[in-house]
């Protein structure tokens, strides 16, 4: 199923609500420098120790773009299907901000990098729905105050200002938290595949400015039959969101807070509000601006960005495999699930280690090895797949051994745990511990016989009830310390039994 989205409605006192959610996602491009200076961009640097001329708004200093930057974003562009502009400008918008010392930050607001595009995300249940790319302009970063180093005074610190953003701009295409918590992280992970910012939450690096309104149900569609965003409610904008858990819980409480306001016979302002991770509540911080207050004028500094089109085909040539294509590729190629695709792709990094592990082996076995039992451990112990203590190679080796029927899979369990124990390599473990299975059918059928005839009851009841043949092969595992065969075991049951 792919639609639009999957409406979702909140029950209030004078009947049902929908929410409608547009994002703007500000991601930071993946440079070692920033966007208008040579200063270097990192994390964890003491403060102020990044910081040039340029970005400290010195006079006479005057900002040169970063060609690399340039280019993050044509690829980025590229990556969500969205159209390039070959004539793009960098525009000037003016407001107080303490941590920019030039009174301005440098944008794009008429004439952006890249226009319309699309992203197709997938929903827990399996369907889809498309979200509408309006814009990818690139801006520059703020710094940071800081208001806990002393108790009388606010300390500055540059390190961030000037730093290259994407601000992906949607259009208000989704419809409840889940969508949006699931937008964020397809976007997240075309990102990362493209290798243009690095989605690091935790520090900043990818954020989300979240729009929030509410109508009655019907509005929403009018709206998109006609454009008119006189049919949706007034919108309310919570700024800088950086989990995914965080951006659910604003979205959920600021479309009650409307609905109650509304409900009481009030007016929803648009205004801009920071979210409250402690208290699970959004608070006004100021409100909301119009293009117009922001004073937007072409920077002239900077002369409009015209880009060639042979350069912008070189780096369309040298894009990577992206998620969507990865996923069909992995169930074409490997035979797998599009829900193990879909576990696969999210992560490069595992999608990378799947298909180091799964070269001539079960395909499906190593899926599920990779997201269960491995999964499991990296995310008990923290632990990157990048920098998993078991490598693709030891998996496929413990794969390989299953195949062949050399240990069953329950005994591969025991030996991954002591893989993971740093014991060995696989078939060393499985030598060193006696762990091997017994496929002796000698063997296995003197203890059958034994099981039979000690049991005449159970065997004649197996007769009338066939299913009841797994207490005999219970017996049999028990018997050979769980090491027997459950293949030649059920084979040499149903011969002796008769079934």
């Amino acid at each position: 199923m792919n639609d639009v989205a999957n409406t979702k409605l909140i029950q209030g006192r004078t009947g049902p609500w929908e929410i409608v959610l547009g994002l703007e996602v500000h991601a930071q491009v993946a440079s070692n420098a920033k966007l208008f200076s040579g200063a270097a961009v990192g994390f964890g640097a003491g403060p102020n120790a990044q910081v040039s001329l340029v970005d400290a708004a010195m006079p006479g200093m005057l900002p040169v773009i970063n060609r690399h930057c340039v280019e993050q974003a044509i690829k980025t562009g590229l990556g969500l299907k969205a159209q390039i502009n070959e004539r793009s400008r960098f525009d000037r918008k003016n407001y107080f901000y303490p941590d920019l010392p030039q009174g301005y930050q440098i944008s794009q607001f008429k004439d952006p990098i890249v226009g319309e595009g699309e992203v197709i995300v997938e929903r827990d249940d399996g369907s889809t729905f498309t979200v509408r790319i309006e814009r990818l302009h690139l801006e520059q970063d703020a710094g940071k105050s800081l208001h806990d180093q002393d108790p009388n005074f606010t300390y500055v610190d540059l390190n961030r200002a000037g730093t290259a953003l994407m601000e992906i701009v949607s259009r208000p295409d989704m419809r409840s938290s889940e969508e949006a918590a699931a937008y964020v992280k397809k976007l997240r992970t075309i990102l990362i595949y493209l290798g243009t910012c690095d989605g690091d939450m935790e520090k900043g690096n990818l954020r989300a400015d979240v729009n929030v309104s509410v109508c009655r149900p019907g509005a929403y569609e009018k709206y998109r039959a006609t454009g008119d965003f006189g049919h949706l409610g007034t919108r309310c904008e919570i700024k800088n969101v950086n989990s995914f858990r965080f951006m659910q819980q604003a979205i959920e409480y600021e479309a009650r807070r409307q609905i109650e306001i509304i409900e009481d016979g009030g007016k929803v302002d648009q205004e801009t509000r920071l979210f409250d991770p402690n208290k699970v509540e959004t608070r006004s911080m100021r409100s909301k601006e119009e293009a117009h207050d922001y004073r937007y004028f072409p920077d002239p500094d900077l002369l409009p960005l015209e880009l060639d089109p042979a350069w912008i085909k070189q780096i369309e040539a040298g894009l990577p495999e992206l998620p969507d294509a990865k996923k069909a590729r992995l169930q074409s190629q490997y035979g797998l699930s599009s829900y193990d695709a879909g576990v696969l792709i999210a992560e490069q990094a595992k999608a990378d280690f799947y298909e180091a592990a799964a070269k001539g082996r079960d395909a499906k076995l190593v899926a599920n090895w990779v997201t269960n039992d491995l999964a499991a451990k990296l995310s008990a112990g923290g632990i990157d797949i990048a920098d998993s203590p078991i490598k693709p190679s030891a998996i496929a080796e413990l794969v390989q051994l299953i195949e062949e029927g050399v240990i069953s899979s329950k005994i591969a369990k025991d030996v991954f745990e002591r893989m993971w124990a740093g014991e060995g390599a696989a078939g060393e473990i499985v030598e060193k511990q006696g762990l091997k299975q017994v496929s002796d059918t000698g063997a296995l059928e003197k203890i059958i016989d034994d099981l039979i005839a000690a049991n005449p009851g159970q065997a004649s009841a197996v007769k009338e009830k066939p299913q009841a043949i797994g207490w005999f092969v219970g017996q049999v595992m028990k018997a050979t310390g769980g090491k027997a065969n459950p293949g030649a075991v059920n084979q040499l049951l149903k011969a002796k039994l008769g079934l």
